[in-house]
């Protein structure tokens, strides 16, 4: 099929958004002195040159390592140190994943910061609707409360599974879905080769063969099989996303004392070493191919095996790994608004402004799950995917620098103005400024105890029910070229036919 120039199709009518990704202003959470950073350095030089990672179940892949050099013994892989280090110097430090619209393009890595919501809940809960299994109506409701909260700048990818849909071709689905009813940038699927390929050609299909030549417009999300194993679906959506010079973030997911051992120090240096072992893989595959170094460590309930989140080891692992990821001139990913609690309560908050707060101030340039995670990522919550985004909004305003110094900040003429024991609030700098001066909240009350009464005495989790109501009811579909669509509809309704219906 014939693929041409799109670069100025798909642009949204929409005004330019203010912010579509953050420019980091404040300095990084640094918790450790050069001494410790250069002992976990050399653990993970061990783990690289003594240990080993497994790459399993995919002999293309060991032929790649093997043709580049590396010790292969079994499904194993061993290399020196340096080398392994000199290959993920070549992924690029930072790199932009374009948008369809190019004013929603976001900029990952560097001093840049990137919000995207929840990621692979197979089950959703709304206070109108209860828990219940994620469907593909709950899908497109998600995937445009994301396209229109400003405070996330990225679709992320399955930000709840369509449990009523085959498992063999609801990536179809999910992908049409993020394509025309958002032009924000999303990432695409990597549960099985054929998936990674058709992401990759149905993303050709809306940027054009030349610019993804070019470009990053896509993204796979892959997890290590920790403890020390690469498995088949992480490193064929490798293959796929970054031969055709996409980008691709790879996870470690590590509950310490069940997929890496119960010390904090040494889970960290697990999970360097796997995201590395796979960093310098990609570049083999192909030089600068955009890569993300992701990191979700976990403590656990050592009395019933449950993962716990916002606790202090994995906000200290979130601090440790953004200072090793800068080490190692890679962008990072973190987890976000993280909780093991069931719904929307004082448990979800304490929980997810930890975990959120250490990853805002670690420097994570990709956060998935910055909205809406719930019952240990089990769950996608509606409100809490707002009210969490809502908070979004003050760690932008924080991230920013937080304190403007300028001419005006420093109100000298006001104090002209109002005399001692006097009000500033009719004074002219405040009226120049009071729109702007303050970050508003959209959910948090604020008002007196008596007018909260009169409105109703709602908690936040109504007005936030309220809140995705409303902005859906407003909800407006992004213009796209009738051209595309109609390439891509062609394109899922083919692929359909040709694969059978499977549900696991």
């Amino acid at each position: 099929m014939a693929r041409r120039s799109r670069a100025a199709r798909g642009r949204s009518a929409e005004a330019k958004p203010e912010a579509p990704f953050i420019r980091r202003a404040l300095p990084y959470f640094e918790i450790l002195d050069e001494e410790r950073l250069t002992a976990l350095e050399a653990q993970v030089d061990w783990i690289f040159e003594n240990v080993g990672v497994a790459f399993r179940d995919d002999p293309e892949a060991l032929r790649i390592w093997a043709e580049a050099g590396a010790g292969i013994e079994g499904d194993l892989v061993r290399a020196d140190a340096s080398w392994i280090r000199s290959l993920c110097a070549k992924a690029p430090r930072q790199f932009i994943q374009r948008a369809r619209n190019p004013e929603r393009s976001v900029t990952i890595g560097g001093d840049n910061q990137v919000f995207a919501p929840v990621y692979g809940s197979p089950f959703v809960r709304d206070l109108e609707g209860g828990r219940r299994y994620g469907d593909l109506a709950s899908f497109e409701k998600l995937v445009k409360l994301t396209y229109m909260h400003p405070h996330l700048h990225h679709g992320g990818f399955v930000t709840c599974e369509p449990c009523d849909v085959p498992v063999s071709k609801r990536h179809l689905d999910m992908l049409f879905a993020h394509m025309t009813l958002s032009d924000k940038p999303h990432l695409g699927a990597i549960t099985e080769m054929s998936r990674a390929e058709d992401s990759v050609a149905m993303a050709e299909t809306v940027f054009g063969q030349d610019v993804m030549e070019r470009d990053c417009v896509i993204m796979g999300n892959v997890n290590t099989n920790s403890p020390l194993l690469v498995d088949k679906v992480a490193s064929e959506a490798v293959r796929v996303y970054c031969g055709r010079g996409q980008g691709i973030v790879v996870v470690p997911f590590i509950l310490s004392g069940a997929m890496g051992p119960v010390s904090t120090a040494a889970s960290v240096c697990q999970a360097m070493a796997e995201a590395m072992m796979v960093c310098a893989f990609s570049q083999i595959v192909r030089p600068g191919a955009p890569f993300v170094l992701g990191n979700f460590l976990s403590s656990m309930s050592l009395k019933s095996g449950a993962p716990t989140f916002g606790m202090p080891e994995p906000v200290v692992s979130n601090y440790v790994i953004g200072q090793l990821a800068r080490r190692a001139g890679l962008p990072l990913r973190c987890g976000g608004s993280l909780t093991a609690s069931k719904i929307e309560d004082a448990q979800a908050a304490y929980e997810s402004a930890d975990s959120m707060h250490s990853t805002m101030l670690a420097g994570a340039n990709f956060v998935l799950h910055a909205a809406g995670w719930l019952e240990g990522g089990l769950c996608t919550g509606f409100e809490k995917l707002i009210m969490d985004a809502d908070r979004l909004g003050s760690y932008e305003k924080i991230l920013s620098g937080g304190l403007d110094t300028s001419e005006e900040a420093f109100a000298r003429d006001a104090y002209g103005e109002v005399g001692p024991g006097g009000h500033f609030l009719g004074s002219a700098h405040t009226m120049r400024n009071y729109q702007t001066a303050f970050y508003e909240p959209r959910l948090s009350d604020s008002e007196n105890v008596e007018s909260w009464e009169e409105g109703g005495s709602k908690d936040m989790r109504q007005r936030a029910f309220e809140r995705w109501q409303a902005m859906l009811a407003d909800y407006q579909e992004p213009p796209m070229d009738p051209a595309i669509r109609e390439e891509l509809e062609a394109f899922v309704a083919r692929r359909k036919e040709e694969l059978p219906d499977a549900w696991y």
